[in-house]
């Protein structure tokens, strides 16, 4: 208080002196909070196909819209999901998309496409173990959704399939969805007519499905 006292009894020159004092002490105290609020904040980037990128259905009604809106604002999320989009699509366009976000967590969300098209198994795994290993070099948490098709290959593939995400994510130590669509394939109201992707209504239950492994990486 002294302080104070003696620079309001120095005239036009003291009144100067305070504005600055009075700036500089609420840069100080502001400072810290603002750079708490920026590093508290997660940001996710998704990298999927037509199931996270709302085939058939508005936007807003989607998964990742939905999810979104559950997390509010302790959460950024950005949308890379193409609808068709394969393994191999997702591996080449990861390294820029993990550039300009920095997300700390990724979500990797392919390997249907791949499936529903016969493609190679061990193809399948070598890219899912290049998008997870990338995404993690860049010190990104990542979660993998596991997916399972119809079984036109034959049981043998189908099953090999479905193994690829449960090897891969005990070998390399990141969560796993099991089956992203898990209580809800099979479901007629549940599923479009194509009876691949999931109507609106089934847009909560994928957040259900996903949010219990995210809120572990989250906390």
């Amino acid at each position: 208080m002294k302080f104070i006292s003696l620079i309001y009894s120095r005239g036009i020159n003291r009144l100067l002196l305070t504005t600055l004092l009075t700036s500089l002490i609420s840069l100080v105290i502001c400072a810290p909070a603002a750079y708490a609020d920026d590093t508290s904040q997660h940001k996710i980037l998704i990298l999927g196909d037509s199931i996270s990128a709302a085939y058939g259905i508005r936007q807003q009604e989607g998964w990742v819209q939905l999810l979104q809106n559950d997390l509010e604002d302790s959460v950024t999320i950005i949308n890379a999901s193409v609808s068709g989009e394969t393994t191999a699509g997702g591996l080449q366009r990861l390294p820029p998309l993990l550039k300009e976000h920095k997300p700390s967590i990724v979500i990797i969300e392919l390997g249907g496409n791949d499936g529903l098209r016969g493609y190679p198994i061990l193809s399948i795994r070598k890219n899912l173990h290049a998008l997870i290993t990338q995404s993690a070099n860049t010190g990104a948490q990542v979660l993998l959704l596991g997916m399972k098709i119809p079984p036109n290959y034959g049981k043998r593939y189908t099953d090999a399939f479905e193994q690829n995400y449960v090897q891969l994510a005990d070998k390399l130590k990141v969560p796993l969805v099991p089956f992203i669509l898990e209580s809800i394939a099979g479901h007629r109201k549940l599923m479009q007519s194509d009876g691949i992707h999931p109507t609106a209504d089934a847009q909560a239950l994928i957040v259900q499905n996903v949010l219990p492994s995210l809120r572990d990486m989250l906390d």
